[in-house]
């Protein structure tokens, strides 16, 4: 990527992004992809990066324009709320982007949030007291309120906001949407889907699945729709294959794998490295993904873009991020999502026309693009003039 000079050269303005969250799904994509897209477009801003001692090493490499600063806080505890404005002071920054909704509570420093969804404020029944429901209303309402510029991922994280904040002042509330890794788009090549196939032990055709494993991904009825699939005969060979961070932690997840008789078809594998996870993409029949709630819904992305067909849910934003790319289905109705999952199968045509329609749509999606529309977000939280980055934002 070509470097993007602004300014005079000198490192005039210092800000501070919270990073803790570098080794993360979903909100560690944003923050990794906001970082390194940085380092290669702006060396005339100091950036402080907030991290744990052992992402140290990385940030170190970024530029000599990134300093990493640990802070040991936990997240969502009192901690943070003290050290981190402690920091700010201390370091001199101008302007904290927190890219998750918990802007610490005594931060007198300029600020800029990142919140990619309500999905606290809309499933409570998922946390695990009242106190934690109180807690994401309360703080995600005072990062809107003390922030100058609040980004989100979606159309519909923008709508959810104002739903919940409508004392919000709209104007305020910026759409920047998310866009898939480098990593993920290059092609493995036949060599490694054949490790993976080998290493994995995968002879037949599979159904798979991508990303964390709570309740609102909708998993048990995916596992019931598959049983379905797995019913109607000719898919003898078919697995599901669910990848995702502490599966351990959801037993009622493989509870329902042994209710439907699928012990040897329903696969889970956890966490794998990126290099695997591009390989098994382009690998896959089906990329199915009934989420019941998504701030953005990143996965259907990658897989559009490693020219899987795909079938997801018509809830939140997923009609927004994929258009008409995928298949949409009644992510509370097993019969719909089975029903979708086989008719991508047998269908030829129809999957040739997700495949193409799937890597155009995911092709309007880029990192460079989105980090410097943030850019220009942190330039008007400053009061500063937009920079050519801007300009190449639009």
């Amino acid at each position: 990527m070509a470097r993007a000079f602004v300014g005079t050269g000198e490192f005039t303005v210092k800000i501070a992004i919270d990073v803790r969250k570098w080794r993360d799904f979903g909100i560690g994509t944003y923050v990794r992809n906001l970082v390194r897209h940085l380092a290669q477009l702006d060396q005339d801003t100091t950036y402080f990066l907030f991290c744990h001692d052992d992402d140290q090493p990385a940030l170190r490499g970024l530029a000599e324009n990134f300093v990493p600063v640990v802070d040991r806080s936990a997240g969502y505890g009192v901690r943070e709320h003290v050290s981190i404005p402690f920091k700010l002071r201390r370091l001199g920054a101008q302007l904290l982007h927190s890219p998750h909704y918990v802007r610490p509570l005594l931060c007198t420093t300029p600020s800029v949030v990142t919140i990619h969804d309500c999905i606290h404020l809309l499933f409570p029944q998922y946390l695990p007291n009242r106190m934690a429901w109180r807690y994401a209303r309360f703080m995600m309402g005072s990062a809107i309120r003390h922030s100058a510029v609040v980004f989100t991922v979606s159309e519909a994280s923008r709508a959810d906001i104002l739903r919940f904040y409508p004392w919000a002042d709209p104007r305020k509330v910026h759409v920047v949407p998310n866009a898939i890794d480098t990593e993920l788009l290059e092609d493995p090549g036949e060599e490694e889907k054949a490790r993976v196939r080998e290493r994995y032990q995968l002879h037949g055709r599979f159904v798979l699945f991508a990303g964390n494993v709570k309740p609102h991904k909708n998993l048990e009825r995916l596992i019931q729709a598959f049983a379905r699939v797995r019913e109607q005969g000719g898919y003898g060979d078919l697995q599901l294959l669910l990848i995702g961070d502490d599966v351990s932690r959801y037993g009622g997840l493989r509870r329902a794998v042994e209710a439907a008789g699928l012990r040897q078809d329903v696969r889970f594998f956890g966490f794998v490295p990126h290099h695997t996870l591009a390989a098994l993409y382009r690998m896959a029949s089906v990329f199915a993904f009934p989420s019941l709630y998504e701030g953005f819904g990143l996965p259907p992305l990658e897989a559009m873009s490693c020219g899987t067909p795909v079938v997801t849910s018509r809830m939140s934003s997923l009609p927004e991020v994929v258009d008409d790319a995928a298949l949409l289905v009644d992510p509370y109705d097993v019969e719909d999502i089975a029903n979708g999952i086989c008719r991508v199968l047998d269908d030829c045509e129809l999957r040739d026309q997700l495949v193409e329609k799937g890597l155009a749509r995911s092709r309007t999606f880029s990192w460079d693009r989105s980090v410097r529309a943030i850019h220009a977000g942190y330039m008007k939280a400053l009061g500063r003039p937009e920079s050519a980055l801007a300009e190449a934002a639009r």
